[in-house]
C-alpha cells in the first residue's frame, strides 16, 4: 500500500512527521537510490528509504488484544502435536501476535495477545506481582482452615505459593464440590491447580477473568481490541506507578 514518504519516515520512528518533512526538503532523503524533495512522493514498503545514508525500516502497529480463551486450546503459535492453538483463534488479525504469559490447556479465560514485545516482557516478569483473579471450582468442600493456609502462603513441592485472597466461596447442591474466587499475583505454572492439590482439592474447572485492571468482558473463544486507557493502566502497574 502507497504511503505519503514523510509518513513512512515518521512511521519508522527516527522522526515527527513535520521534521520528516525537513529533510526531505533539504534533500537528505532517498529512495531507491536516488534524492528526493518532494513532499507528495509514495513509498511503498518495497521501497529502499534512507536518511543520510541509513536504510529505514517502517515499525510494525503496535496492537493489544483481550482473548477469551476456551479450554482444550494450547497457549503457543504452534504445536507439534497437531492441537489447537490460540493462533487459530486469530486468524483474521494481520500482525504477529503471541500471547503473553499463558493458560493450560483446561484452563480457560483471559489472555493477551499483542506484538509488543517490551508490554509482553514487563507483564511476564513475575517480580512485578500483578492480580491475576480466576474462578475456581473444587472437589469437596474446601474448609476455613485450608483458605487460611492458602491465605497465608502455601509451601508446593518446588517453591512456597505468595499469600492468595479467597472470595466469594459456595458450595454445590449435592455439597460435592466448591465454587470461589482466588487472587494470586504470580501466575506460575500451574500455580492454582498446585495451590488446591496442597489442601486435598482437585481443580475441577479454572478460568481466569482478569489481570490487574483489565476484566474478562467478552464471550467464551471471541477477542477484543484492548482500550488505550486499558494498555496505559496495565503498564503502570507493572512498573508500581499505581497500586496493584
Amino acid at each position: 500500500m502507497e504511503e505519503r514518504l514523510q509518513k513512512y519516515i515518521s512511521a519508522s520512528g527516527l522522526v515527527s512527521r513535520r521534521e520528516a518533512e525537513k529533510l526531505i526538503i533539504n534533500g537528505e532523503v532517498k529512495v531507491n537510490g536516488k534524492v528526493v524533495t518532494e513532499l507528495g512522493t509514495k513509498v511503498t514498503e518495497k521501497d529502499k528509504v534512507e536518511v543520510d545514508g541509513v536504510k529505514l525500516t517502517k515499525q510494525e502497529n503496535k496492537v493489544y488484544y483481550m482473548l477469551n480463551k476456551p479450554t482444550a486450546y494450547i497457549t503457543t503459535t504452534k504445536d507439534d502435536k497437531g492441537r489447537k492453538t490460540v493462533m487459530s483463534l486469530m486468524e483474521h488479525v494481520e500482525e504477529r501476535i503471541y500471547p503473553v504469559g499463558r493458560l493450560d490447556y483446561d484452563t480457560s479465560g483471559l489472555l493477551i495477545m499483542t506484538n509488543d514485545s517490551e508490554f509482553k516482557t514487563l507483564l511476564e516478569k513475575p517480580s512485578f506481582e500483578i492480580e491475576k483473579e480466576y474462578h475456581v471450582k473444587v472437589e469437596g468442600l474446601l474448609r476455613k482452615e485450608e483458605s487460611k493456609k492458602i491465605e497465608k502462603g502455601i509451601d508446593l513441592t518446588e517453591y512456597k505459593a505468595k499469600p492468595a485472597r479467597i472470595l466469594n466461596v459456595e458450595y454445590n447442591d449435592e455439597k460435592t464440590s466448591t465454587i470461589l474466587d482466588i487472587i494470586i499475583k504470580e501466575g506460575k505454572n500451574r500455580e492454582v491447580r498446585n495451590i488446591f492439590g496442597a489442601v486435598g482439592h482437585k481443580v475441577k474447572s479454572l478460568k481466569r477473568t482478569r489481570i490487574g485492571n483489565l476484566y474478562l468482558d467478552i464471550p467464551n473463544g471471541t477477542f477484543r481490541p484492548l482500550k488505550p486507557h486499558e494498555v496505559k493502566l496495565l503498564k503502570l502497574l507493572a512498573l508500581g506507578k499505581i497500586k496493584k
